[in-house]
């Protein structure tokens, strides 16, 4: 398949928004050690402090240091009534770029979905097998200028809300409050924010 390359500028913010009366599925890729399950765990957090369903949950398997790890998050405004895998996502988030081509991260993505991904290169260059819109944001180097540390998932999730509007800032920020404390919970608040604006600042 062909992928579908978003121009680095223009990331058409409107057409990767959240129908309502639709549950959204998202998967998650990284390595051990790169906050993977716990990104799913604020997300989905945030997503309940907007009044929304959610889930996070992360797969069964080994979840060592550098080891391939996905998690899974679901929304939605009634119930959901699943609770297997995310086999057909509308939505991957990609924290680690040397995963592509690796493993098949953009197995059963939407073509009508979005791939966000943490590299500095631009989304043509990544080579990623999808018909689905890709976007990329330097993560890594935000969460290293800010936290001090190569660990991107409040980074990328502050990016991801961005591109979807699936839930608020506000929401994510007391959802990454609530998971951290003191001067650790005030910088990933920070990395997140710093995101956000990376993304609506290409859109602008």
């Amino acid at each position: 398949m062909a992928a579908q390359y978003e121009p680095y500028g223009n990331l058409g913010l409107k057409a990767c928004g959240v129908m309502e009366g639709f549950m959204k599925e998202i998967r998650i890729h990284g390595r051990g050690g790169q906050g993977v399950v716990t990104a799913a765990e604020i997300l989905a957090t945030a997503a309940f402090l907007d009044g929304k369903f959610s889930q996070g949950f992360p797969t069964f398997g080994s979840e060592r240091m550098g080891a391939p790890v996905y998690s899974f998050v679901r929304i939605d405004e009634k119930k959901i009534r699943i609770h297997s895998k995310v086999y057909e996502p509308d939505y991957i988030i990609v924290q680690d770029p040397t995963l592509i081509g690796a493993t098949a991260v953009e197995e059963g993505l939407s073509q009508n979905g979005v791939a966000l991904i943490n590299s500095e290169r631009k989304p043509e260059e990544i080579g990623l097998n999808t018909k689905a819109r890709v976007i990329t944001i330097p993560a890594v180097k935000i969460a290293l200028e800010v936290i001090g540390k190569p660990i991107p998932n409040t980074a990328l999730l502050g990016a991801f809300i961005a591109i979807t509007n699936l839930v608020s800032l506000a929401s994510l920020k007391d959802a990454i409050k609530k998971r951290f404390s003191g001067e650790i919970s005030e910088k990933n608040v920070l990395a997140a924010e710093k995101a956000y604006e990376f993304i609506k600042n290409l859109h602008s």
